[in-house]
């Protein structure tokens, strides 16, 4: 995730260490994924996934977990936690 920003848009990063102000969570992670959960226009989570390969993260990896992320707000009672 890139230092200072609440992400809003979805990022998938090839390679996090090109990214100057990229914060590992791992210092083995080389690509990330985040995913943004937002409820009635408000960030309420991220789900941010980091792998030690470089490229790791596909457009099809990203599109199953937009999916995965749309399923759990369609699921849940988020806007009774915002």
């Amino acid at each position: 995730m890139r230092r200072g920003r609440t992400p809003t848009n979805h990022q998938r990063v090839d390679d996090v260490h090109a990214v100057a102000d990229h914060i590992a969570c791992d210092a083995n992670s080389r690509s990330e994924l985040v995913v943004p959960i937002v409820v009635d226009g408000r960030l309420w989570g991220v789900l941010d996934l980091d792998s030690p390969l470089h490229t790791r993260f596909t457009q099809q990896d990203q599109a199953g977990v937009e999916a995965l992320v749309a399923t759990f707000m369609r699921q849940t009672d988020l806007p009774h936690f915002v």
